[in-house]
């Protein structure tokens, strides 16, 4: 069948918008810092969401899931490096569609010859020649801005473990805020409370959220990078130093570090709050202070007996403790809960519930250390 000139000029027009809107995405993609909205690149996350969902519905274990999940960030970044090339092919070939005299076959065949860098088919005319000139430089300059971003949010990743990481000692392993408390004033049984380093550890995590919710909530892949450690996350990681924080302010207000415990969890859910949004979760910039939260008071019982098994100072009762507690995590509760949820984090104590029905992980603790007045090790 001949189309018509006309026609053909139409599909052509119609392929300088598909060009736009390639060039559009991958600029906001890879080059503007800041999230933009691009509906190709959240049409691959969902596609690869949805399709990495079904499978892992065939996994009964977490450790499985995690395994499978943990090539879901790659699978996004190809995907995306594909959807791009395509859309840019189907582009020229529709620019090419009214100056091939073979048809739009000859077209399809110019543009992948040059977009791939292959070379067997040269069309004849100024005009063509131009078209497929700038169709291999918009192929290598795709590529090249893709191998460029890697390293960008492979340094990103690695700032992000390494706090995470250094928090697997302090807040067990997966992170679980009481644990973080306990821990930090059990010592590893030293017989000597290190609850004056806390002030530091606050600092750390504030200055970590900032980083975090600015590369994440930029290049969104980040968000689905998983830890080298199965049981570890950076969600429930930041959600327990909050947690332990919130609970610092409200069992025991005169030894907490009141300005870095703060500001933490003023960084801390900004940072969730910034890259739910991001992700398209609806997510208040300011929390309602009468929504409540979803962790029960029973939870927050089982903390407190963890914290008086290592001898915490509890200065508070814990009925009375309660609401202060509830009002601090209900800043931050819903956003992260989300994420954890969307990225199937690992299910640790506190984190929220899952698309699948799990048991919560609590953390693994090693043996007992030196006890007190003991001169001898424990193994």
């Amino acid at each position: 069948m001949i189309v018509p000139l006309a026609a053909r000029w139409v599909a052509a027009v119609c392929g300088i918008l598909v060009l736009l809107t390639a060039w559009s995405s991958v600029i906001g993609t890879l080059i503007v810092p800041r999230p933009v909205g691009s509906w190709l690149t959240r049409g691959v996350d969902r596609v690869v969401v949805a399709t990495y969902r079904l499978v892992k519905r065939h996994f009964r274990n977490y450790q499985s899931r995690d395994r499978l999940l943990a090539t879901q960030a790659a699978t996004i970044l190809i995907t995306q490096l594909l959807g791009w090339l395509a859309l840019i092919f189907i582009g020229y070939t529709l620019l090419l569609w009214p100056m091939s005299s073979r048809g739009i076959a000859s077209a399809f065949i110019d543009a992948g010859s040059s977009i791939f860098t292959l070379g067997f088919a040269e069309p004849s005319g100024t005009a063509p020649a131009v078209f497929v000139f700038l169709a291999a430089g918009s192929g290598l300059v795709i590529v090249a801005l893709q191998i460029g971003y890697l390293p960008t949010l492979y340094n990103a990743f690695n700032r992000r473990e390494t706090e995470v990481t250094l928090l697997n000692a302090r807040g067990g392993f997966p992170a679980w805020g009481p644990e973080l408390l306990a821990r930090t004033h059990y010592a590893l049984g030293t017989g000597v409370s290190t609850l004056n380093t806390l002030p530091e550890l606050y600092m750390n995590w504030e200055r970590w959220a900032a980083d975090v919710a600015e590369s994440h909530s930029t290049y969104l892949p980040l968000v689905r990078f998983r830890s080298p450690l199965g049981l570890s996350s950076w969600v429930t990681s930041l959600l327990s130093v909050l947690d332990s924080a919130a609970l610092m302010l409200s069992l025991a207000p005169e030894e907490a570090p009141t300005v870095q415990a703060r500001l933490c969890l003023r960084g801390g859910f900004q940072c969730f709050g910034r890259i739910a949004r991001a992700m398209g979760f609806e997510v208040p910039p300011e929390a309602n202070p009468d929504a409540g939260i979803t962790l029960t008071f029973e939870e927050f019982l089982d903390a407190v007996a963890r914290l008086n098994d290592v001898g915490f100072k509890i200065s508070r009762d814990p009925a009375d403790a309660w609401p202060d507690f509830v009002g601090w995590r209900v800043n931050y509760e819903q956003a992260a809960y989300q994420i954890a949820e969307a990225i199937d984090a690992v299910p640790a104590l506190w984190s929220g519930p899952r698309h699948h029905t799990v048991k919560q992980i609590p953390p693994i603790r090693p043996p007992l250390g030196r006890p007190r007045g003991s001169t001898s090790q424990s193994t």
